[in-house]
């Protein structure tokens, strides 16, 4: 019971700086996420001041300690104006007490310790800070750049201020190390996932789209482009061997049922038959309406006497089905032309064929499959 009383507090804790960390900067209209970034990077910052603090007070080396407890005074204090300054202000006060910070660590105790890198923290982070704005960026990497070549020039060779040991430049070094990679790790992760989050809606969002635009919108069921789209693919993957077939049907007597009970009615009795088409025709076999109280019946990988026997049971079942509105209950029937595609003519001529069955069907007396 304790463990859990005090996991509750532990995650309320959490949750509480977390919040905190996360809090909305004062400024109207402007994103939270930049300056969310520049406090986590303050924090992680003022940690590495603190680890060399510890580091050096091991060593009893008080002007150092001293030296980064100012540093860590300074940066605290930009944490605390993050709350009211404008994300940008952050930002560009917070590159310029790195880059200062960065110039004194190297004076005071030289290039080994490898403290320049994180220049290539504030590069990053620049680049991620705001949409477009190329040729500022370009300008400031170039800035950046070219300090950095400075800095190798100046300090590279030059005795330090406080020379340090072989071996604590070593472990300064990994000390650097690992805070620059996780810095990095920060700016990059927060930024890209964000930036991955809305491609894949986009993406999501372009596929709703082209679901809309090959939808038709009354019956769920693929629209004439969305078949055509399908034959073309079946025709460029197919061989001798993989015949299709193509059926054209139609509602018999819609008009009639349509000025007898009307169009609402006429509706329910499309999406009444829709809905056994999407009931019944499994895997790569596809219904589409054609236009109007016509449809389209595609089965891939199967030839024309398969096809008739799924066509009767469509038939079938259609005949089975039963529209009601009120006290009133109407049944349809469904004529269907069915014919194989053939390799040697072209798809406009298979489906030719198919709605000239169809007609035909309908002068014999429709409620029929003419194949």
């Amino acid at each position: 019971m304790d463990s859990k009383v005090s996991e509750t507090k532990s995650g309320n804790f959490l949750k509480k700086i977390a919040d905190f960390i996360g809090k909305d900067v004062k400024a109207k209209n402007e994103t939270k996420k930049l300056t969310v970034v520049i406090r986590i990077l303050l924090i992680s910052v003022m940690v590495y001041f603190s680890i060399n603090g510890i580091f050096n007070n091991i060593k009893l080396d008080l002007m150092v300690i001293l030296f980064y407890t100012v540093f860590f005074a300074v940066f605290a204090g930009l944490f605390a104006i993050s709350y009211s300054c404008r994300p940008m202000v952050t930002l560009g006060v917070f590159n310029l007490g790195m880059i200062i910070w960065i110039c004194v660590i190297l004076h005071l105790f030289g290039w080994n310790i490898g403290v320049q890198h994180f220049l290539m923290v504030l590069l990053v982070l620049f680049f991620f800070s705001s949409y477009k704005q190329y040729t500022r960026k370009i300008i400031y990497a170039i800035f950046l750049c070219a300090l950095r070549i400075l800095l190798f020039y100046i300090y590279h060779y030059r005795e330090p201020l406080w020379p340090l040991a072989t071996a604590d430049e070593n472990v300064l070094q990994i000390i650097n190390t690992i805070t620059i990679f996780w810095c990095l790790s920060v700016v990059v992760f927060i930024f890209s996932n964000n930036s991955q989050e809305l491609e894949r809606k986009l993406m999501d969002y372009n596929k709703q789209l082209e679901e809309l635009a090959n939808t038709d919108v009354l019956t769920g069921l693929s629209n004439r482009r969305k078949a055509l789209d399908y034959m073309e693919a079946l025709i460029n993957k197919a061989s001798d061997y993989a015949a299709f077939s193509i059926c054209i049907c139609d509602i018999d007597f819609f008009k009639k049922v349509n000025d007898t009970y009307g169009h609402d009615f006429g509706d329910e009795v499309l999406k009444g038959i829709s809905q056994i088409f999407k009931d019944e025709l499994k895997g790569r076999d596809l219904a589409a309406r054609w236009g109007g109280e016509e449809f389209l019946l595609l089965f891939p990988d199967c030839n024309g006497d398969d096809a008739f026997l799924k066509v009767s049971h469509l038939r079938n079942k259609i005949k089975a089905m039963k529209i009601k509105k009120g006290e009133i209950e109407v049944g349809v029937t469904m004529t269907f032309g069915l014919t194989e595609y053939d390799f040697s003519n072209d798809l406009s001529a298979s489906i030719k064929e198919a709605d000239e069955k169809l007609y035909l069907g309908k002068e014999q007396g429709r409620d029929r499959i003419v194949y």
